[in-house]
This record gives C-alpha cells, structure tokens and sequence, in this order.
C-alpha cells in the first residue's frame, strides 16, 4: 500500500491518501443531501439503501485514514511542514475529531432505529418517523460540520 504515499492529486503537499479522503469528506454533505431528497420525495427504500451505503463508505474511509495515519508515522509527522501555529492546529484537530465521533454515533443511532422501526412496523413513515427526523437533521449537521473541520484540517497541515 506504498501508493498512500505517494504525491496527492490535489496539487498540496498531501500524500495521496489525505486527498482521497479529503475528497470524500468534502462530498459526505452533498451524497447525504441527495439521500434526505430520496426520503422528501418519497423513495424511502432509496432513502435507506444511500445511507446505508453511504455510512459504510464513512466507516471504510475513517479505517483508511487511521492506518494511513499510524504508517506515515502520525500525526506529528503530518503537523512538522505546516507554518500554522501548533496550538492552534491541535485545537482545529480537537474539535474535528469530538464532532466526527459524536456524528458518527448520532448517525449509527439514527439508522439502527430507524431499521428496527421498519421491521416492527413495516412500511415507512411510521411512529417513530418524527424521532428520526429530528435525529437524521442531527446526523446530516454533524455531517456537514464534520466535513468543514476536516477540509479545514487539511488545509491547515497542507496547503497554509
């Protein structure tokens, strides 16, 4: 898996891997907002299968990330070429790091309910739909924040 390392494809300092999932994470809003439409239009089984789909994807990339991370020597190795200040930098990644878990978790959540509404009710929407709006609008703001902080991230490490 030497090519994680190599030169990244978004003309920065980044090894190939950072674009990569630096290109993911700045599309999860906009595949999320396509699922939600599925949902506001009525094709909730569309609307299941893309967040699915799409939660595994985040979950496979988070793994790709991290051993990225762990082989290139962490993230102190990442941090060296940067001119931002190191606190700061630290304080970026902090938060990026709470709103990701914290997202991931509400998102987990919201689709292991709303699977066992769907199989104690069957068809959708059903009782438990306006708990999983509020919950998915939870999810999708996280998303949308966890995107910002981690394109903000690598830009902080390898573009500033």
């Amino acid at each position: 898996m030497s090519y994680m390392f190599e030169p990244g494809f978004l003309g920065t300092k980044a090894p190939f891997f950072m674009d990569a999932v630096t290109l993911i994470v700045a599309a999860l809003p906009f595949l999320v907002g396509i699922a939600i439409w599925f949902a506001r239009n009525g094709s909730y089984l569309l609307h299941k299968l893309s967040q699915t789909v799409i939660f595994i994807l985040s979950a496979i990339v988070v793994g790709y990330f991290e051993y990225g991370i762990h082989v290139g020597g962490g993230y102190e190795v990442f941090a060296q070429n940067t001119k931002v200040s190191p606190d700061y930098l630290l304080v970026v990644l902090v938060l990026h790091i709470f709103i990701a878990v914290v997202t991931m978790g509400i998102w987990a959540a919201t689709l292991l309910l709303a699977y066992k509404a769907s199989r104690q009710e069957g068809a959708l929407p059903g009782s438990k739909s306006k708990v999983h709006k509020r919950s998915g609008i939870a999810a999708s703001i996280g998303i949308l924040l966890t995107s910002y902080t981690g394109v903000w991230v690598y830009m902080l490490l390898f573009i500033f």
